[in-house]
Formats: structure tokens, sequence, C-alpha cells
């Protein structure tokens, strides 16, 4: 699982014209599933998240947590994080989890980052051609791999 994590100020999610989801000072989080992904893999992810401390304290330092700024999260499922790119100029995403992995994994990072940070979190539509609009902060941009996380 791969989680691109962007500081924002402001980001939404539209599709077909419509928002369908909107934060103000939060995370949008890209998130990508591939088949090895367990539900260990998730929880460590969602942690991670939830608990990363990269906003502003009082000396200015990324010193405080979502929940220490009453930040809000957006969720967007993101295939293309996995794209294998060492052939040829056209990508291949045969790790991407399929739809029927995928959907319900990402069903259970929403309900899983929702219990961990006690609020809504707001999304896209999964497989829908989304258009994301953000105001990145900083820029702060993170990039986490849950093989990463036996890695310390």
């Amino acid at each position: 699982m791969r989680a691109v994590l962007q500081r924002v100020t402001q980001a939404s999610c539209t599709v077909d014209g419509n928002i369908t989801g909107a934060i103000k000072l939060g995370f949008l989080v890209l998130l990508g599933i591939e088949d090895a992904d367990t539900n260990d893999d998730l929880q460590w992810l969602a942690q991670k998240i939830a608990a990363m401390r990269v906003f502003g304290d009082e000396n200015g330092l990324m010193n405080k947590s979502l929940a220490d700024v009453g930040g809000e999260l957006l969720l967007i499922s993101q295939f293309t994080l996995f794209a294998q790119t060492k052939k040829g100029n056209r990508p291949g995403f045969t790790r991407a989890a399929r739809p029927d992995k995928a959907i319900p994994m990402y069903e259970q990072m929403i309900k899983t980052l929702e219990e961990l940070t006690g609020k809504k979190v707001a999304t896209g539509i999964f497989g829908a051609d989304m258009k994301i609009s953000l105001l990145n902060d900083g820029p702060v941009t993170i990039i986490m791999d849950t093989r990463d996380k036996d890695n310390h």
C-alpha cells in the first residue's frame, strides 16, 4: 500500500462537475493498493497518517498532528501509484490490486481513518475520472509505503 500525503490548506475532488469531497486544512491522501496488501498494512498506514506530525507549532516547527490542528482528510484512490515504468514508455499497472480487492480495502481505510480521527473522511469515487484541486501548504508532500514498515 502506498500513500502520498500532501499537507493542504484546501483540497477538493470533483466528478462529472459535482464535488464529491472537500476539505480545508489537512491532508490530501492519494492511496494506492496492491494485491499483496493485508489488513496489517492498512492498520499501520492509517495509524501513520493519523499521527503524522507535519503541521507547524508555535515556533514554526513541523511538530503538530492532524488532531492537534483540527485537520481534515480527503482520501483519493489512485492505482497509478503502482505504475511500473522500467520498460518502455507506457506504464504497466499489474501490481495494483483489482477492484474486487481494492474497493473493500479503500472502504476499510475510510472507516479506519474516521475511527482514528473522529472525523468524517472526504472522498472521491473509486474508479471515476476525478479532478483534484488542492493548495499544497509548504509544500509538504510525504510518500509512505507499507513495504517500509518493517525497516526501522
